[in-house]
């Protein structure tokens, strides 16, 4: 006797993933706040944004480039920062058991992998980086979703998920 599964067939709307990850935005862009604000200040933004053009003047080359340097630097901590808080709230939630970040649990989807089931950290991760993948270039691999078959946006495809209202 043949075995035959169903594979999941119920694709979430790209209407439903759109708001979905304009949720998620919403909370990860207010928790990388309350942690890269504070960091930004006390590394000398705040203090170089103080500074007016006489004393930029009366500043010799190198406490100028020590000023850039510092805030460089800041900077780039800060993109660290919201690299980090959003692939650990997006790697967690969507390997999790409820399979979905607060946005898609309030739109009623999850993410899983091509058979409907529950996708590791590793696929996670992997879905996480084909975001940036999707976004290069004028968010084309996400807008994808819209019109691919199993309504998969690139970091789907690169990752093998399924985003599925069950």
């Amino acid at each position: 006797m043949e075995n035959l599964t169903t594979l999941p067939t119920n694709y979430a709307s790209f209407g439903r993933r759109l708001v979905a990850i304009i949720i998620d935005g919403i909370l990860v862009g207010v928790a990388q706040s309350f942690v890269v604000l504070p960091i930004l200040g006390i590394a000398g933004v705040g203090v170089a944004a103080g500074v007016s053009p006489d004393d930029l003047e009366n500043m010799t080359d190198s406490e100028k480039l020590a000023m850039l340097g510092a805030m460089s630097g800041a900077l780039g901590v800060a993109q660290l920062v919201n690299l980090l808080i959003g692939g650990a709230y997006f790697i967690l939630m969507e390997s999790s058991v409820k399979q979905a970040t607060v946005g898609k649990l309030a739109m009623g989807i999850i993410v899983t992998d091509l058979n409907g089931g529950r996708i590791t950290v590793v696929t996670a991760l992997l879905r996480y980086v084909g975001r940036f993948v999707s976004a290069l270039v004028l968010m084309i691999g996400y807008i994808m979703a819209a019109f691919t078959e199993k309504k998969q946006g690139l970091h789907d495809i690169i990752a093998s998920t399924l985003v599925l209202k069950p």
